[in-house]
């Protein structure tokens, strides 16, 4: 029997279409229903067999949910449960899959707050640059962490259905409480993201752009690979997470001026010093992530 009967998704893009997909490979999914802003990528879903019918309303979308997905970029969240929360069935579970929780959790005390015991806030920590349906795969989360943030009021067998859930879409599923996720993830997410789009920016933006980009090579391309990420989505996670990033970029800003006044002085043995501690604490992180990535 499958794990979950009938799942909505709100927003069958790389990570609902990807949620959707690999739940399908493993058998955990009786029948999908998309909905979302856009009918015509609704239709793409359909198409490629992601999702088997398209809903139009929050009412026929919820009725008999067992498992609901929220997967739309962050900044619809609060309009999206305000019209959910009618429709929304004593039985059935919500999650999102949110990169910032702060918004999310707000949310859902507003809007949600008569099922509570059953909304449970989570993360998947998977992506690539590209966006929409069509770069779904079942395999995308598949060695990758999911952090589940639930709240005080969840129910803890409902905490469980969605841990099992990432779970069979091969996640590794790890707990953090959710006041400490924003920071972490301001950290290693959403700065990364705002560098790479602000470096591309600056560059893009010279009279001699078109000459820069034709010598940029490999160490380019990867440090900028996440610029080509769907911009919507990481408006809104800037925005929704702006008071720990803003926090995080000021810290990256004094170490752009430590490495500046390294560079003014000379000072070649402090500079190499620096480039080998970063050097040392990235290999180390290489090596604590490969038992993570399966071999097949």
């Amino acid at each position: 029997m499958a794990l979950i009967g009938k799942l909505v998704v709100c927003g069958v893009g790389l990570i609902g279409g990807s949620f959707a997909l690999a739940l399908r490979d493993r058998k955990e999914v009786g029948h999908v229903v998309g909905i979302g802003r856009s009918r015509e990528s609704l239709g793409r879903a359909k198409a490629l067999g992601v999702i088997d019918e398209i809903a139009l309303d929050w009412a026929s979308a919820l009725d008999g949910a067992d498992f609901v997905l929220l997967a739309m970029p962050v900044g619809q969240t609060d309009a999206v449960m305000e019209a959910m929360a009618p429709h929304l069935q004593a039985p059935t579970i919500v999650t999102d899959a949110g990169s910032t929780k702060h918004v999310v959790m707000a949310s859902i005390y507003h809007h949600l707050d008569a099922q509570l015991s059953r909304i449970i806030p989570a993360h998947p920590i998977a992506g690539t640059e590209k966006s929409g349906v069509e770069a779904a795969s079942t395999a995308l989360f598949r060695g990758k962490r999911t952090v589940v943030t639930p709240l005080p009021e969840n129910d803890p067998a409902a905490v469980e259905m969605v841990r099992k859930a990432w779970q069979a879409c091969g996640a590794l599923v790890v707990d953090m409480p959710p006041q400490d996720h924003d920071r972490v993830f301001a950290a290693v997410s959403h700065l990364p993201h705002l560098l790479a789009f602000g470096l591309v920016h600056e560059l893009a933006g010279r009279a001699n752009a078109e000459l820069l980009f034709s010598y940029a090579a490999s160490g380019f391309r990867d440090f900028t690979r996440i610029a080509a990420s769907h911009p919507e989505m990481w408006r809104d996670i800037c925005l929704a997470n702006r008071q720990a990033l803003v926090g995080e970029l000021d810290q990256y800003l004094g170490e752009l001026a430590l490495i500046r006044s390294l560079l003014l002085s000379g000072n070649g043995q402090r500079l190499e010093q620096l480039f080998e501690e970063a050097r040392q604490a990235r290999t180390k992180w290489g090596e604590a992530q490969a038992p993570l990535i399966p071999s097949s």
